[in-house]
């Protein structure tokens, strides 16, 4: 049997790294996964954005960066390139929802594997109602 998807934005993986508001969610959504409970699913620029907020962050140093991005790429998420229609829909879902390429990425392809997303963002959650599953309520309902 193949095994669940579930989109999993930046706002979350960061929150791996990060001792943030529902940090403890989201190292439990982590450790589903490491449990092979399901698998994620995302766009390429995943791996961009959450080195991008850690290094913003101001909590680690380069080597300690360094060692996180070998980290990110050992949990074996499958991304995604902007390509096709996955690109086609992901520009649709941006200008018709006004919201930013990044983040209709992660919508896009939460629709193309009929799942749900979880993220941080409380917009996105009001936006896509049916979809976004907000990281604060990780596992209450194991949505996954």
């Amino acid at each position: 049997m193949k095994k669940r998807r579930v989109v999993v934005d930046a706002s979350v993986i960061a929150k791996w790294f990060l001792e943030e508001q529902y940090s403890d969610r989201a190292l439990k959504l982590r450790d589903d996964y490491v449990k092979g409970l399901f698998s994620i699913v995302a766009p390429s620029l995943l791996t961009y954005e959450v080195l991008n907020a850690l290094k913003y962050s101001r909590v680690y140093s380069i080597g300690e960066l360094e060692e996180i991005g070998k980290a990110l790429n050992k949990y074996g998420f499958d991304l995604y390139e902007l390509r096709g229609e996955y690109k086609l829909e992901t520009i649709r879902i941006a200008m018709e929802m006004d919201i930013t390429i990044y983040d209709a990425s992660y919508v896009a392809l939460a629709r193309r594997f009929n799942t749900v997303l979880y993220t941080a963002d409380e917009e996105l959650e009001e936006k896509f109602p049916e979809l976004v599953v907000h990281i604060r309520d990780y596992g209450k309902d194991c949505l996954y």
